[in-house]
């Protein structure tokens, strides 16, 4: 398998868990509905150790352009390779999202609530403004990459995966206990995207499938969960370097 191949993979199999746990509190009469925040927050940390897991020594698994980002303004990864993983990231997304659709068929038209639908798709801010939206998402994602960053570093990795490669399986626990402690302390204002490609994959998806019922994809908000997480990365990578990667 190509890190190409990889990409779309495990992005598609963390968009698959990760989406399909929000489905599953959202939608009504699932057998989970209402299990609440910690439910949501748990299936999208299992979804990246399960999507990291299936790919990690094939592509690093990445798995988000934040990251990739991230790793390549640190110096861990090759510019060069950026465009291929962003562009396996969004197909893997917007995959993913696809997948949760059909899981969940009979579902959506027994579902009036067309914001929840949404909501399963693609993140969708608690309290409307922009630009403390904007900060959510850029501190969500600068702790996010720090602690990849910080994690690596501290074992002593050089490589340009998102997870300790030199750790083998257990390398990729403590990546999905940071995006668990991400969601559990940071999610509640936005969604935590910390990701562009699991917005905008999701969110395209969302616009172009048959969802029965379904209202706008709100396109005005989706810039935010795309420019959010670079800037986290971006500040996130710089501060590292500029540390001496500790």
């Amino acid at each position: 398998m190509s890190p190409f191949a990889g990409e779309i993979l495990g992005t598609m199999l963390l968009i698959l868990l990760g989406d399909g746990v929000v489905a599953n509190v959202l939608l009504e009469k699932s057998k989970a509905r209402d299990s609440g925040w910690i439910v949501i927050a748990t299936g999208w940390a299992l979804g990246v150790f399960v999507g990291a897991f299936a790919v990690a020594s094939v592509s690093g698994a990445h798995l988000n352009p934040a990251v990739t980002l991230g790793l390549a303004i640190a110096g861990n990864f090759a510019w060069s390779s950026v465009p291929l993983y962003l562009a396996g990231q969004f197909i893997g997304a917007f995959l993913g999202a696809s997948l949760v659709f059909l899981h969940f068929y009979p579902h959506w038209a027994g579902t009036p609530d067309r914001e929840a639908k949404l909501a399963i798709f693609c993140t969708t801010p608690a309290i409307r403004s922009p630009f403390w939206n904007l900060l959510s998402e850029i501190i969500g994602t600068f702790v996010l990459i720090i602690g990849i960053l910080t994690i690596k570093g501290a074992v002593d990795d050089p490589s340009g995966a998102a997870v300790p490669i030199n750790m083998g399986a257990l390398g990729i626990v403590p990546v999905a206990f940071l995006v668990w402690g991400i969601g559990l302390s940071l999610g509640g204002t936005t969604g935590y995207a910390i990701n562009p490609a699991r917005d905008l994959g999701p969110r395209l998806a969302h616009f172009l499938l048959p969802v029965p019922g379904k209202g706008g994809s709100d396109w005005g908000y989706a810039w935010i969960p795309i420019i959010g997480p670079k800037l986290g990365a971006t500040a996130a990578a710089m501060l590292y370097t500029a540390l001496g990667k500790f």
